[in-house]
């Protein structure tokens, strides 16, 4: 768009206070000497919201060069059924998938789309480089969704148990390739699949959470939250796997301080695990920075078990400088754990009052608010904010004709060596192998 004018931003390292230029693709301060996540501070320190720019009406708080096609923004809306079965005066549900009678048009159903919208577009022009991304599943298919329609090289990498995450609404573009590892392993294992392919020159990392497109992008969902409502929320409720999108909604709450006209108070986070994986959850319990020992087969027998895969981070951003950890503590946040039974109860429920299906991670979610509230922890009156990250995939899917699926074009054991992989790779888009 020719109007579009990015935003002048400088980055801060969270542990030292540090600023600094960004140097294109800056995901950590090289002269700090500590675990510590970067942040944004935006030259536009009161937001201007322009919905003609769909997904980007929120760019003044986002580090993007450019506009890429396709995007939708979250969509928040006052809970009529839900609220009044849970006795909530004030529930607001920030969706973030298909559901036409809310004109929300995320065609992934997730907002794992917020990721891929800012990520992509804080790309700097004239990169030759592939961008890989290790997922387990829904941040594969956003991916997948934006580079395909924005011809972006991309390389994902995938755990072969969540394949069935990877359903497009058309055939992607040969730009994006997809490698996956073993049945049995997780998504620790398709990151160390994804370490070992950046060993090459030709690729480069997207980063995760130290990426401060991706964490501002999954801000938008705060955003949209407090522009709709026109305050700050008391309680922010999600279902966590890494807890990037936590750590973002506290982070869009400061600048939204700053901001002046929505509140000067933080919104408490209600961060959510489903059983039996629950890693950050042992970790809060004990009131430790680090987290606790989590034997790889365990872990791994734990990330089958549970309905919501995409939560089964054993490497999460927790204890860093700016990570969950410092979110927790400043918000007088609270870290919940929720049955596979109870989340499909909930689910189910959400889709009788609400009338969408939401995704499995969205289901814990609601139901770690209807503990809360059955527990008496939630104020009836205060302004809730529930995070829907992903829904309406089963009303998307019946509104398409077909809907094509991505082969992996290799399939890794665990133990592949770091060559093996590279060779494999570079292969897949067309280097000349350097080894």
């Amino acid at each position: 768009m020719n109007d579009f004018t990015p935003t002048e931003y400088k980055l801060l390292c969270v542990a030292t206070g540090r600023e600094f230029e960004d140097a294109g693709w800056t995901l950590e301060d090289a002269q700090c000497c500590c675990p510590s996540l970067v942040r944004a501070v935006y030259s536009a320190k009161q937001l201007t919201v322009r919905p003609e720019l769909e997904f980007y009406r929120f760019a003044d708080w986002l580090p993007v060069h450019r506009i890429l096609e396709g995007s939708a923004a979250p969509v928040t809306y006052r809970s009529v059924g839900l609220a009044a079965h849970l006795g909530l005066e004030n529930l607001y549900i920030t969706f973030n998938g298909y559901n036409p009678m809310i004109d929300a048009r995320m065609t992934t159903c997730s907002f794992k789309e917020t990721e891929a919208y800012s990520v992509c577009a804080r790309i700097p022009e004239g990169e030759e480089r592939v961008l890989v991304v290790a997922s387990a599943g829904n941040t594969a298919r956003a991916f997948a969704k934006v580079c395909s329609d924005n011809k972006i090289p991309l390389l994902l990498c995938v755990p072969a148990d969540n394949l069935d995450a990877l359903w497009f609404d058309k055939p992607l573009s040969s730009c994006v390739k997809l490698i996956a590892t073993e049945k049995g392993s997780d998504y620790f294992d398709a990151i160390s699949l994804s370490a070992k392919a950046l060993k090459s020159r030709h690729f480069y990392n997207e980063g995760g959470a130290k990426n401060v497109a991706r964490r501002d992008g999954m801000g938008t969902t705060f955003l949209s939250a407090t522009t709709t409502i026109g305050r700050i929320p008391d309680y922010y409720f999600q279902a966590v796997g890494s807890g990037t999108g936590a750590i973002a909604a506290w982070e869009a709450n400061m600048r939204l301080i700053e901001d002046g006209r929505y509140g000067s108070h933080k919104a408490k986070l209600v961060v959510s695990q489903n059983a039996p994986f629950v890693p950050m959850f042992d970790a809060w319990r004990a009131d430790s920075r680090e987290m606790l020992p989590y034997d790889d087969y365990r872990a791994r027998r734990d990330a089958e078990i549970i309905d919501a895969k995409v939560l089964s981070n054993r490497r999460p951003p927790y204890g860093l400088a700016g990570g969950l950890y410092d979110a927790l503590k400043d918000t007088d946040g609270e870290v919940m754990v929720v049955t596979n039974a109870a989340a499909r109860k909930a689910g189910q429920l959400f889709e009788r009052l609400e009338g969408v299906d939401i995704h499995p991670a969205a289901a814990v979610a609601t139901a770690s608010l209807i503990k809360a509230v059955e527990s008496g922890s939630v104020d009836k009156s205060a302004v809730v904010m529930l995070n829907i990250t992903g829904g309406g995939e089963r009303c998307y899917k019946s509104s398409r004709r077909e809907i094509h699926t991505l082969t992996p074009s290799a399939v890794f054991r665990i133990d592949a060596t770091e060559e093996d992989v590279v060779a494999a790779v570079e292969k897949l888009f067309g280097f000349e192998s350097e080894q």
